[in-house]
């Protein structure tokens, strides 16, 4: 009977057990009381009650600290919360700005100027900014007049010399100094535009005189446009110091270089105070010799000699007077010498090849005017020479002796047997192949003074 007691009261207490276990605790009076009527418990219960203790405690914790937080933005903005009331328990507003890391004041993040299709806070004015070319979404067409300018790049030291050579040599071809003014005006010579005037005076040494002429003169026509006195100082003392390379193919490149110095003085290309630069602080023979050449030509008097005819005059320029003196002088020297080497470099040197035609008259009249028949057999040789180098074209042969057919009336006045010496001489130039039958064919004889080459149709 004992037995069945105790079972029955054992089974009444279990089930006030799992009463009390599911019931929600209101405070921690309810919990005392509990473990004081519940002292005699297994061990099982007593583990489980504790595991709803801790639960129940760790809640009431998360609890207070919610509502502390949110009574404090309460109390600093005194905004309505942003939370639907009608959301389940825990759930906040999605579109809320609001903070959910359950810290800070419940702001919005950024003030509210954050986030995606947020252009920035409210009453933010934004001020007009200049467009980045480097922008992808930059559009060049959009931002008004677009201004293009061309970009010359500058000339590189190693490529200025095969850019300048064509246009040096191409002006002493047709010695336009603006068109070469024009040319230079297109490339961007930089810091290295100086060495245009040294290349141009080291091409002319090596060239005629004519050529050294025009060199002058371009740079006299350069000085003061694109180039200054500095930077012709400054090419010359380049030359200056390359005189010792330039001798090996000029011999004579000191007193032609101090010869360009004292003109370029003179056309006020460089200073009047470019050689008291070098006085005493020139070690180099060959700068010395230059420097003394340029000196003497600026000391002597104008009546002795013009710094603008230091070259002579070249080609074309010269008068004919002088053309037909030289052309004389030079016939002389070959019957005297029998050069025909030494002749033929005078001729090339007159650079006159369209009076050529001159050098063959006066080697004509020469012949009819000589005793004896070693002139004829020298001008032969002569003509001959040139006429198989290339340097008397057909036409200047022909024009040549056609005026000694013209004026051979007037040369028989001095010379009673001109027309039959004519004869025999045109003959012998034609079996040696100096001149065209037709040429001979139209010799005058003595019956017939008069001498003209047929018409061709």
């Amino acid at each position: 009977i004992n037995y069945r007691n105790s079972l029955i009261t054992g089974m009444f207490s279990f089930d006030a057990n799992l009463a009390e276990a599911s019931r929600p605790y209101s405070d921690d009076e309810d919990a005392l009381n509990e473990v004081e009527v519940n002292g005699n418990w297994t061990p099982q219960e007593k583990a489980l009650h504790e595991a709803r203790l801790k639960a129940k405690a760790k809640r009431r914790l998360r609890k207070s600290s919610s509502r502390n937080s949110t009574s404090e933005s309460f109390s600093e903005s005194g905004d309505v919360p942003g939370g639907d009331p009608h959301s389940p328990k825990g759930k906040v507003n999605t579109n809320d700005r609001k903070s959910r890391a359950g810290k800070g004041r419940g702001l919005p993040k950024k003030g509210g100027a954050g986030g995606k299709g947020v252009w920035g806070a409210a009453g933010m004015v934004y001020e007009d900014e200049e467009p980045d070319a480097r922008d992808p979404n930059y559009d060049e067409s959009s931002q008004g007049d677009t201004v293009y300018a061309t970009v010359v790049p500058e000339v590189d030291e190693k490529e200025l010399e095969k850019m300048v050579n064509p246009i040096v040599q191409e002006y002493f071809e047709h010695g336009d100094t603006k068109e070469v003014e024009m040319l230079l005006k297109e490339l961007n010579l930089g810091p290295h535009k100086y060495e245009f005037s040294s290349l141009a005076v080291s091409l002319s040494l090596e060239g005629k005189a004519s050529h050294r002429e025009l060199t002058s003169r371009l740079l006299s026509d350069l000085s003061g446009k694109l180039m200054s006195q500095s930077d012709m100082a400054r090419a010359f003392d380049k030359m200056l110091k390359e005189l010792p390379d330039l001798i090996l193919d000029t011999p004579e490149a000191p007193q032609m270089l101090g010869q360009f110095i004292a003109r370029a003085i003179a056309d006020h290309v460089l200073p009047m105070s470019f050689l008291d630069c070098y006085k005493g602080k020139v070690d180099c023979e060959y700068a010395r010799v230059a420097l003394d050449r340029a000196a003497v030509l600026l000391t002597m008097k104008r009546e002795m000699v013009r710094l603008d005819n230091v070259w002579g005059v070249g080609g074309g320029l010269r008068p004919v007077k002088h053309l037909v003196k030289e052309m004389n002088l030079l016939l002389k020297e070959y019957l005297v010498s029998g050069d025909v080497s030494e002749a033929e470099r005078c001729l090339r040197d007159l650079e006159v090849p369209h009076f050529h035609h001159e050098l063959v008259y006066e080697a004509v009249v020469m012949v009819l005017e000589s005793k004896g028949d070693t002139a004829s057999h020298m001008m032969i040789k002569l003509l001959q020479s040139f006429w198989k180098t290339g340097l008397i074209t057909v036409d200047q042969m022909n024009r040549g002796f056609q005026r000694v057919y013209d004026e051979l009336p007037e040369i028989s006045l001095d010379v009673p047997h001109a027309h039959s010496i004519m004869e025999t001489f045109v003959d012998l130039c034609y079996q040696e192949s100096v001149i065209t039958k037709q040429l001979r064919d139209a010799c005058p004889s003595s019956e017939n003074a008069t001498g003209k080459l047929p018409e061709t149709g």
